[in-house]
């Protein structure tokens, strides 16, 4: 991994536009061919970035990182403060709490609680840039990718998004669907999975253990 920490100016150009003015931030340049730039203020999501497939064409005082759709980040150095690299090595993978675990389990032995007809492909389905938790077909044969969360948020409907981009890529399992489900879904996260084709589903946790709620039910 590369960081960067320069004065620098972010023109993105493609199937839009996007113009970061000059600031001081930080580049981060991985070993997958990502870049992005961050500020001070925004946590982990990045002002701009570009996703692997691409690559990075640097001179003294410009850079132009290109993808294969020919969009581009232009990035003018006004000065470099920091450059440096750092080998991470394997990455063990993230560990998810029990609940969220037995969730992924739960609903791996019954996947047609998500539909009729449907099959469990694999538990743990790699990516590029992670597992997705599940990857499934539905009565159709259509190729569904399910993130499972203990409680719905914005950035786990960015981390399916981003997971569903580049198994669309894969020509064996496109078209690829995404399931965004949870236990308790945030009325934001729903909206922007909704916005983008993302299916919500809420998940009761004693219902797929098989217990019975003791609460009066209507029907």
């Amino acid at each position: 991994m590369r960081l960067v920490i320069a004065r620098c100016q972010v023109d993105y150009v493609g199937r839009l536009t996007a113009h970061l003015p000059m600031a001081q931030r930080l580049l981060l340049i991985k070993a997958d061919g990502s870049v992005s730039i961050h500020s001070d203020d925004r946590a982990y999501k990045p002002l701009n970035w570009m996703s692997p497939p691409c690559w990075l064409i640097e001179d003294p005082d410009l850079w132009v990182v290109q993808n294969k759709a020919g969009e581009k980040l232009i990035i003018t150095l006004a000065e470099v403060l920091h450059d440096s690299k750092h080998e991470l090595g394997p990455e063990p993978g993230l560990v998810k709490d029990g609940v969220e675990a037995d969730l992924q389990k739960l609903l791996a032995e019954h996947v047609t609680t998500l539909g009729e007809g449907w099959t469990l492909v694999r538990r743990e389905f790699p990516t590029p840039i992670g597992p997705v938790d599940l990857m499934c077909r539905d009565a159709s044969g259509t190729s569904v990718a399910v993130e499972i969360k203990r409680r719905g948020e914005i950035d786990g409907v960015e981390q399916l998004t981003r997971y569903l981009e580049l198994l669309n890529r894969d020509p064996l399992l496109a078209p690829v669907k995404g399931v965004f489900a949870a236990q308790q879904i945030k009325p934001q996260a729903r909206t922007l999975a909704e916005d983008r084709g993302i299916r919500c589903v809420v998940l009761d946790y004693d219902a797929l253990r098989g217990i019975e709620s003791d609460e009066f039910r209507l029907f």
